[in-house]
């Protein structure tokens, strides 16, 4: 009910004293009190009747009226039983802080006031009931003979005359393209951030279009770089009722086209998650049968990328929805909590499948509070002779990019030096032993003496051994490094004039 159809009422005889530029102002309810500090039981949009009993011309009104304003009524509501008018202090602070005041003849009482307003308002509800129920019954029956999303929509733009649409959290366009005005990428992206970094959902982004309001779509990934969004047009909270509901059935039925084309999908990642497992392991004519069944054609190359997302509930479902939704194409299957893809090489190179990846994967790192996205492409491969190799060079690609600060993080085989590489395939506790027993007596030595002498080992294993180069760079004199590297030697009984021990320093060093 708008405060417009209140003063409509002929029986009721109401006068606006003030406000006539909120006449649209919804009203929710009716609520009477003679409290001055009343809007701790106000909860928004409501009609406040009152016959100032409290006022006897000494309180002040701006404070009483500043109350009603913070709570968000629609409107105040003065008798004329005690009073005979409305009090002027009381009609000026009204119109200072834009509260629309109503004056209640004094033979009108609040009992008649609240009782035709409740009747107007039960019988809105009813009727917008109604409304809601038949619209659901409409897109309940559009799905089940078959339309698609973009029908559904379609439909609901025409009853509600209001643009809606589903967005990936990259800014994809999931439904609603054709079913309203256009959302361009720009702002199309511009929504998809505010929704990975809104505190709560739903809420109202304001842009240079016009307003709109974000609601979430529940997947059973649950995590937001995972979950399409509901965008609307306007603020519903300013909406009525039906457009509300109507709003939450859009999401509910997303949600469901969601989980069902999840779904068909477990089928295709099992696939590709077999193939992976057997491309180390078995003949390339099975692997080649294999990589068909995937439709992967064996003469065309591919990259490899590895992704997964820690910290979350269920990490491999998560893991998929990411790659999927950051590289759009190729056959994707998980490995334990990881997800692998084989991505054909575009016409264009490699180079500009990373880019984009990157890209996308930098839109989604503003979702990511205590979680990490990490993420490693092999380099090309062709055939099946090559996929096990490129699976595995891109998990142990990804491993390293695990090492790197920051919450998402792309790392190609291309940026890693061969080294470091090798040591990524070696497990954690492998890597920690070999560093321990070979530098634990120099870590031990510096933090008894204060001395110095794991990173002259670094520095002069930086330098290849070079002494006045190393001596120049640590501004020490060549006796003095003379000595500090002595001091090694007898400490791990490693002799650093050999190759091999120069190359087990070297290791041990970067074996974090």
């Amino acid at each position: 009910m708008r405060l417009r159809d209140l003063l409509d009422i002929s029986e009721l005889r109401l006068v606006l004293r003030s406000g006539t530029e909120a006449l649209d102002r919804s009203i929710r309810w009716v609520y009477t009190t003679e409290i001055v500090e009343s809007g701790r039981y106000l909860s928004g949009n409501e009609l406040v009747l009152t016959g100032l009993m409290w006022h006897k011309g000494q309180e002040d009104p701006d404070g009483f009226v500043a109350t009603l304003v913070d709570a968000a009524v629609s409107a105040l509501g003065v008798g004329m039983a005690v009073h005979g008018q409305v009090p002027p202090d009381i009609v000026a602070a009204c119109r200072r802080q834009g509260l629309p005041l109503i004056e209640i003849p004094a033979d009108v009482s609040f009992g008649t006031v609240s009782e035709v307003v409740t009747r107007r308002l039960t019988a809105e509800r009813a009727a917008g009931l109604a409304t809601v129920l038949g619209r659901h019954r409409r897109l309940i029956a559009s799905v089940a003979e078959g339309a698609g999303l973009d029908s559904v929509f379609t439909v609901t733009r025409q009853d509600l005359g209001r643009g809606c649409w589903v967005l990936s959290p990259t800014g994809r366009i999931v439904v609603g393209a054709q079913a309203g005005p256009e959302l361009s990428k720009a702002q199309a992206r511009s929504l998809a951030a505010e929704f990975l970094a809104a505190e709560r959902l739903p809420h109202v982004v304001r842009m240079q279009a016009g307003a709109f309001t974000l609601l979430p779509i529940n997947t059973r990934a649950g995590h937001r770089i995972a979950s399409w969004f509901l965008v609307c047009e306007g603020e519903l909270v300013e909406s009525g009722e039906e457009i509300r509901e109507t709003a939450y059935e859009l999401a509910a039925l997303a949600a469901l086209e969601r989980a069902r084309l999840e779904e068909g999908r477990r089928v295709e990642r099992r696939l590709v998650a077999e193939l992976v497992e057997l491309a180390a392991r078995s003949d390339p004519a099975e692997v080649m049968a294999r990589m068909r069944t995937c439709g992967l054609s064996p003469t065309v190359p591919y990259v490899a990328v590895s992704a997964a997302v820690s910290d979350v509930a269920h990490p491999a479902e998560v893991s998929c929805a990411v790659l999927e939704e950051v590289l759009g194409e190729g056959a994707i299957g998980t490995l334990g909590a990881e997800a692998v893809g084989l991505i054909p090489v575009p016409p264009d190179g490699a180079p500009v499948l990373v880019a984009r990846l990157r890209e996308a994967v930098g839109r989604l790192a503003p979702a990511l509070t205590r979680e990490r996205l990490t993420v490693g492409v092999s380099g090309p491969a062709q055939g099946p002779g090559g996929l096990g190799g490129m699976v595995d060079e891109a998990r142990h690609t990804r491993r390293l990019a695990g090492l790197r600060p920051g919450r998402a993080q792309v790392v190609t085989s291309d940026e890693i030096h061969s080294h470091v590489l090798l040591l990524a395939t070696v497990p954690e506790g492998v890597r920690r032993s070999f560093r321990e027993r070979l530098l634990r007596p120099l870590y031990e030595y510096d933090a008894e003496h204060h001395s110095d002498l794991v990173h002259t080992l670094d520095a002069f294993l930086d330098c290849s051994g070079s002494w006045n180069r190393c001596a120049a760079e640590l501004h020490v004199h060549v006796n003095t490094l003379r000595y500090r590297i002595r001091r090694i030697e007898e400490l791990t009984g490693r002799d650093l004039g050999t190759l091999e021990n120069r190359v087990d320093f070297f290791l041990a060093l970067r074996a974090t």
